[in-house]
């Protein structure tokens, strides 16, 4: 595929009389990071799962390129080994990592995430929801290749928030991210590919401020020209 990670030509998927879109054009570049925006049940999740392999396209062709490594971060973390400690999860062993193209330390790196260095030592299984969407998050951003990442914002604090945009910037690879959070992704985004009703799915070049203003553009503000409208009525 060349410079393409994932293409997505002319895809159609639906659920039973559920259309979730039709006609999906897009291509994912290398280095890209991708916001996947729109309201619950829109097929967000559903695209995740067709880039993993796990569903199959009703139309339509869905290529990821055969070099392309993929890690799904979602909101189950099944994949953390209980029974290892936090330090030995992300260190495997070494005490440098490889990040993008550098060596960092596994321990400094874990504290970004705000792990100090007895918590680096707690075993997975006793971890709280938020210290495993963290761990899970510094697991994403140390792969080699390209992730996928469901609702990363969520239950996370600044600290974390900020470490996630750091390791962004640096990540080698290209990301795709499903968020609600838009000030997240006018940080960190180059694309967005919005699913916005009716079975139309949008993919844009640029930030979320500037989809915002394009989205403005094509479909205009309903709201204040039902406002402007009623003020014309009362004159």
């Amino acid at each position: 595929m060349g410079n393409k990670v994932i293409e997505a030509k002319g895809v159609a998927k639906a659920y039973g009389d559920k259309l979730l879109f039709d006609n999906l054009n897009f291509m994912l570049p290398p280095n890209g990071i991708v916001g996947v925006i729109g309201p619950n049940g829109a097929g967000k999740t559903t695209l995740f799962r067709l880039i993993m392999g796990l569903e199959t396209v009703d139309k339509g062709t869905f290529e990821v390129g055969e070099t392309v490594k993929l890690a799904y971060v979602d909101q189950q973390h099944k994949d953390i080994d209980p029974a290892k400690s936090v330090y030995q999860v992300i260190s495997g062993g070494n005490e440098l990592i490889r990040l993008g193209n550098r060596d960092i330390n596994a321990r400094a790196y874990l504290s970004r995430f705000n792990f100090s260095g007895a918590d680096q030592e707690k075993l997975c299984g006793m971890l709280s929801g938020g210290e495993r969407n963290r761990l899970h998050l510094a697991m994403a951003l140390k792969e080699e290749g390209n992730v996928l990442l469901d609702e990363p914002t969520n239950d996370i604090d600044v600290n974390t928030l900020r470490a996630l945009e750091e390791g962004l910037d640096d990540f080698a690879g290209c990301a795709v991210v499903i968020s609600h959070d838009r000030w997240f992704l006018d940080r960190i985004c180059t694309h967005i590919l919005a699913f916005e009703g009716n079975s139309e799915v949008f993919f844009f070049e640029g930030s979320y401020s500037e989809y915002e203003e394009n989205k403005m553009k094509r479909l205009g503000n309903e709201e204040p020209k039902r406002v402007r409208y009623r003020k014309l009525m009362e004159d």
